[in-house]
């Protein structure tokens, strides 16, 4: 019994030593970095790009290479609340104010409040969450979980297949395995062939990490527990807690998380307010003390 857990013990860690030498080669295979590609490509980021392409370091490297080429383009550290405040005005897109029970920063987002008709407004704004609940993911997670509530969605409300599969390519491509799981809680029979659609962009990876789930069913019901203390859980997925969206307070959230954003990123923004979707800007009298978030 000593020798299997010794053999075992081994074992996971010739993995770990072979993992470690696979970020070495990733690394010196993307040679020279500096500025905010040297402060993205950390060590946990490498690991996560090599885990996207099964650890073949020339896979990973084209991959992450097409990242911070797309990063240095779009920049989406530079994306403030004021510019996609008017996105979230109904709360399609959130984070919650609970972590699931691993710990993991939990995105709400809800179709059926579709708002807008911007494919540009809604993908940097879903960027935008996606780069705020990265900084607010807890020491030692990479990981977000996602709930999704189809209250209300209709075809009306549905955003095109373009900008949906934008919206995967983003999502695959630029923040590998920073999804743990996404539930799709109640969907209407008609989205099925809307998932047939997008299915086709997603890689086997993203799509197993899909799950359907049904308030009657009570597998669906067992699985949303394994995930989430129904303490926690707003009603709407099946838990105890209300859920409930407030513009005004969330935009306070964002805009102090703004200033964090900045501080890590080292650029110079000035910290503002949003009145109705507005902005406004304050000059701080005084350096404020900043918190850099984990990356």
């Amino acid at each position: 019994m000593y020798f299997r857990r010794k053999q075992s013990q081994n074992h996971v860690e010739d993995d770990d030593s072979h993992k470690a030498e696979k970020v070495s080669e990733l690394r010196a295979a993307l040679g020279s970095l500096s500025g905010r590609s040297l402060k993205y490509c950390t060590d946990s980021c490498l690991r996560r790009y090599l885990v996207a392409r099964n650890w073949n370091v020339n896979k990973a490297r084209k991959m992450l290479e097409e990242s911070i080429k797309w990063r240095a383009s779009y920049k989406p550290e530079e994306i403030r609340w004021p510019e996609v405040a008017h996105e979230g005005e109904t709360g399609k897109v959130s984070r919650a104010n609970f972590f699931d029970r691993f710990g993991r920063t939990v995105l709400i987002m809800r179709p059926g409040k579709q708002n807008t008709a911007s494919p540009e407004g809604n993908i940097r704004h879903l960027v935008y969450i996606i780069e705020n609940s990265i900084l607010n993911l807890r020491e030692g997670q990479e990981q977000m979980s996602w709930l999704i509530d189809f209250t209300g969605w209709t075809l009306n409300t549905n955003i095109p297949v373009r900008t949906a599969r934008d919206i995967i390519n983003i999502l695959q491509s630029h923040y590998p395995e920073r999804l743990a799981v996404a539930f799709l809680y109640n969907p209407p029979r008609f989205f099925e062939a809307f998932y047939k659609a997008l299915k086709y962009f997603m890689d086997p990876k993203t799509s197993e990490k899909v799950k359907f789930v049904y308030p009657k069913d009570k597998g669906s019901i067992e699985l949303m527990r394994t995930f989430f203390d129904v303490e926690n859980l707003p009603s709407e997925f099946g838990g105890k807690a209300t859920l409930k969206y407030d513009h005004e307070e969330f935009s306070g959230l964002m805009t102090e998380d703004d200033i964090k954003t900045a501080a890590f990123w080292g650029t110079d923004d000035k910290p503002q307010n949003v009145l109705n979707g507005h902005s406004t800007v304050e000059v701080a009298p005084e350096p404020l003390a900043l918190v850099s978030p984990a990356r």
